[in-house]
Parts: structure tokens; C-alpha cells; sequence
């Protein structure tokens, strides 16, 4: 198995907010990876670290302006909502009969389902040049050899249902005597105050009905007409009437699954053709490769109309280095998905063209989103929105092949920023506590964020950081081509002692990713 090979930058302070639009309010740690496992980058994930290019990233929460919390949902047990089914079949009309929506859609309070990459440009300025072979670890260094400990590397997952609480609109006003229940009461009356003209419902009439409650009522009436003439003309009992009209609800009401809408089969005269590719991140894939001008040429269309870049910000160097250059290496597992793990390109062809590319990465445990780009002349078929929820069932089947895969990872959810808090709609999700790393279910979250931007999220004071540093002299170090741990490294290094750095470096990716990754050290 080769080993991650990982170059620490040190703190970034004082940089801008593309959230706050703060000149200096940003704060982050960074390290640029020049090759990374799959298992590494996703225990990286789940202590706060994301990627952009080869650039790895840690908001450092407790100081930078907008606290970045990492997100994931629960992807096995995730429900439509109704603002996403609207999309889905928004979708599904389009591909079948070609319905254009002339609505702005309101489900995305976003352009695309996107998180707001670091600005690294200092990073890319200081980017090594160090060559290949001096990364290449030629031998490991045994003078002073560090027994392992075994650690339990299990994660117990908490289930949590969320619970929503619809609150009446009634006003009552209440005098001292009880009421007895199920009696009309005369010590409390519901007060209606007229609705203003053309303001509110008319009270003193019936409510209105969804036409779509009439036709299921009307459904059940004659499903119970037709049982009752299954009985040759035998009345039936109260009972077995509410029996049947319960049984037929069931059926009737049973909540559609999100592959219910993505797997739906198509009229052969469906007006267009939607197909979505996997392809992986590597110039050596021939799909990757001849596709790749018409992804380049899709990603500047996108960046100038949405983000207002200029082309020089836009060219093909810089959708490389953002989008295709990734330091994870494609692994295959016996237990894995077929496809394989690392990074790759989920292209939307639409009769023939890309109209949307999801950059995402396949780890041990979830699918993790990266980006999205699409043609801004398809906004109205809410992109953003429609990907997330392809890759949510996407991730349910790759759950199918590799059981441990069941999460759903959206990048940063920044309460602070009204803007993204859309991604607290894919439910149910939980937040990554920024003290102890332990995930905790939203719902639990946003009391506390409505407080403060901060917090810790684990309410459990005695919960500790359980893959903090602990031994500074085992982390691993590359120096002149050699593996060592950091405690025969320090004896032979000359010059000003790097301690401080290397302490700074292993507390943030926590000790076992410390003893697995090689810090290069020049």
C-alpha cells in the first residue's frame, strides 16, 4: 500500500471571506498533498480537512470569521422532501415532454450545490517543486523502531430520527375554568379575526381542498365499492369498512424513494435523453481524456456567468489544477464498489452534450462532493439541486456493493451564512463537532448555532478528542529519502528545531493519520 506524502504549509490568518465578504477575517491550515490513499483523505474528512486540487484544507474554527462545520447525510435513510420532489419531476417532465419551467426555482437558494474553495492562492504560489524522487521514500530507517498499538478504528453510528412540531395558528383565549374533554367548552373561544381584503381565507366558508385529497377520497370510495360487491351484496361491518379504507391508505400513501424518481423508465418518444457517466479523474481513461476540451470549455462558461471570472481565471490550466489534478490514488477493494475508489467526473450528457459535470470522490465510507459546474442555459432544470440528489442515490448504490459506504458527504455547512444553509434541507444529517470530531445530529446543532457560530457541538462534557497527538516522536517523516519517525528525524536534524510545526501538523490530522502519512521534511 503506498503511503500519503504530505507537505505542511503552516497557518493562513487574515485572508478574505467569500462569505462575509470580510477583507482579513479568515483563518485555515493547509498542506499540500502530493499523493494521498483514499483511507487516509477520508479520516482526513472526518476531522474537519477538504480539498481543493491537491491543495488540503482545515478552517481553523475557533478563530476564522465564518466556522466551516463538515456535513454529511445519512444517505440510506434519506426522504424526499416536497421542494425536492418538484425538482425531480421538474426534470422528468423536461426529459419526457420537454416542459421548460418558466418559474425561478426556489428550492436552491444557491446557484449550484458548490462550497466555497479556499482562496489558496497563496498556496499555489509556494507550491513545491520538489522533484518525484526526493517524495519517493527509497528505505526506512529501523535504528530506533516504534511498536504499534492496535486501535479500534470502529465508528459507532447514531441513528436519530428528527422529529419536526407543526405549531397551530389558532389564537385562543383561555378564561380560569377547565374544560372537560370531549365536551364543547364555553370558558374558551377561538377567535378568528377577518382576513383583510384579499388577504387570508374567508373563514365563514368551507376551506378549500387540494384537488389531489379529492381524487385519492374519490379513489378509496370506489376501492370500498368495489370490495363491498366482492361480498355478493353482503353488507360489510363497520369494522372491515375501517379496515379496508386503512389497508387501501397504506398502499395508496406509501412515500416514493428518491430511485422512484432518478430510475423512472421513459416514454420511447420522450422528448430528450438524459445520461449520466462516471468517469475517473485520469488522463489515461479514454472517456476522461475525450471529453475532456467540452468539460474545460463547460467549466469556463459556468465560472464567468455565475462567479464573474475572467477567462484568464478560467482557462484550462486552472480547471486542471482545480478539478482534475486529485491526490488520491485509485484503489480497488474485493469489498469495494466496482467502480473503484478515487476521484472522478459524474457528467450529465443531455442529447449528446455536457450540460453539468459533479466532481466527486469515492471513499471507504460515502461519496464526498467537491464541485459542481453546469451550462448556466439549464439554470431553470435546478442543477444543483438535481445532482446532489443523483449522487445521494448514487451513493445508495454503491451502499449495495460496499456496505461500509452509506454517507453522503456535502462539504461545509456555514449557519452563519444564510446563503448555506440549503444544505441542512438534505435530512437526516449531522454536523462534525469541531473539539471532539464525534458527528451529532443537526437538529440538535442549530439551537446552538443560533447562539453562537461557534460552539462545540457535543453536548457531552467529558467527551475528549479520542484520535488527538499523543506521541509526538511516532509521526512519520520523509527526509533525504528516507522513513523515519519524527523522534530519530529530530536527533539528526540540523538547524532550528522544527517542533513547533510538526506538534501544530500532527494535531490537526490527529495521530493516526500522523503515523501513517509521511510528512516530508527537507
Amino acid at each position: 500500500m503506498p503511503a500519503a506524502v504530505v507537505e505542511y504549509s503552516g497557518w493562513k490568518e487574515g485572508y478574505r471571506c467569500g462569505y462575509c465578504a470580510s477583507e482579513r477575517g479568515k483563518v485555515s491550515a493547509g498542506m499540500w498533498a502530493h499523493s494521498m490513499t483514499v483511507q487516509d483523505y477520508q479520516d482526513l474528512i472526518d476531522r474537519g480537512w477538504r480539498r481543493s486540487g491537491k491543495y488540503v484544507y482545515k478552517p481553523i474554527m475557533n478563530q476564522t470569521c465564518c466556522p466551516q462545520y463538515t456535513i454529511r447525510c445519512q444517505a440510506l435513510r434519506f426522504q424526499t422532501s416536497k421542494s425536492h420532489k418538484k425538482v425531480l419531476k421538474k426534470m422528468l417532465k423536461f426529459i419526457s415532454k420537454g416542459d421548460v419551467s418558466k418559474g425561478v426555482s426556489e428550492e436552491e437558494p444557491m446557484d449550484s450545490h458548490i462550497e466555497d474553495v479556499v482562496t489558496c492562492d497563496f498556496a499555489y504560489k509556494s507550491e513545491s517543486d520538489v522533484s518525484q524522487s526526493e517524495l519517493t521514500p527509497l528505505s526506512v530507517d529501523h535504528s530506533e523502531r516504534v511498536e504499534n498499538e492496535d486501535k479500534d478504528t470502529g465508528e459507532t453510528k447514531e441513528e436519530v430520527n428528527a422529529q419536526q412540531v407543526e405549531s397551530g395558528s389558532l389564537q385562543v383565549c383561555a378564561h380560569k375554568d377547565t374544560t372537560v374533554p370531549g365536551e364543547p367548552s364555553h370558558s374558551a373561544k377561538i377567535v378568528h379575526a377577518p382576513p383583510k381584503p384579499g388577504k387570508g381565507a374567508d373563514l365563514s366558508k368551507p376551506p378549500c381542498r387540494k384537488a389531489k385529497d379529492i381524487r385519492k377520497e374519490r379513489k378509496l370510495q370506489k376501492l370500498l365499492q368495489n370490495q363491498t360487491c366482492a361480498f355478493e351484496g353482503s353488507e360489510l361491518q363497520a369494522g372491515d369498512q375501517v379496515f379496508l379504507l386503512q389497508n387501501s391508505k397504506s398502499k395508496t400513501n406509501q412515500p416514493k424513494t428518491i430511485e422512484d424518481f432518478v430510475f423512472v423508465s421513459l416514454p420511447d418518444d420522450a422528448q430528450h435523453k438524459l445520461e449520466v457517466r462516471l468517469v475517473p479523474v485520469s488522463f489515461e481513461d479514454p472517456q476522461f481524456k475525450s471529453s475532456f476540451n467540452q468539460s474545460a470549455t463547460l467549466f469556463a462558461k459556468y465560472q464567468m456567468a455565475i462567479h464573474k471570472d475572467t477567462p484568464s481565471d478560467c482557462g484550462e490550466n486552472e480547471f486542471t489544477r482545480f478539478l482534475c489534478n486529485s491526490p488520491l490514488e485509485a484503489e480497488n477493494a474485493p469489498n469495494g464498489p466496482e467502480c473503484g475508489y478515487g476521484s472522478f467526473h459524474q457528467q450529465y450528457w443531455l442529447d449528446g452534450k455536457i450540460i453539468a459535470v459533479g466532481v466527486i470522490d469515492i471513499l471507504p465510507y460515502c461519496v464526498s462532493s467537491v464541485y459542481l459546474y453546469y451550462d448556466p442555459d439549464y439554470s431553470f432544470l435546478s442543477l444543483g439541486v438535481y445532482s446532489a440528489l443523483r449522487e445521494i442515490a448514487f451513493t445508495r448504490q454503491l451502499h449495495e456493493k460496499a456496505p461500509d459506504l452509506c454517507f453522503y458527504y456535502m462539504g461545509f455547512y456555514i449557519h452563519s451564512c444564510p446563503k448555506m444553509r440549503y444544505k441542512g434541507q438534505y435530512r437526516p444529517s449531522d454536523l462534525l463537532c469541531p473539539e471532539t470530531y464525534v458527528w451529532t445530529p443537526i437538529e440538535q446543532c442549530l439551537p446552538l448555532l443560533e447562539h453562537s457560530k461557534y460552539c462545540r457541538l457535543n453536548q457531552d462534557v467529558k467527551a475528549v478528542d479520542e484520535g488527538r497527538i499523543k506521541e509526538l516522536g511516532r509521526v512519520r517523516v520523509l527526509h533525504k529519502r528516507t522513513v523515519m519517525p519524527y523522534s530519530v528525524y529530530k536527533k539528526r536534524r540540523k538547524g532550528p528545531s522544527d517542533e513547533a510545526s510538526v506538534q501544530q501538523y500532527a494535531s490537526l490530522v490527529g495521530q493516526t493519520c500522523s503515523e501513517r502519512m509521511l510528512l516530508f521534511r527537507s
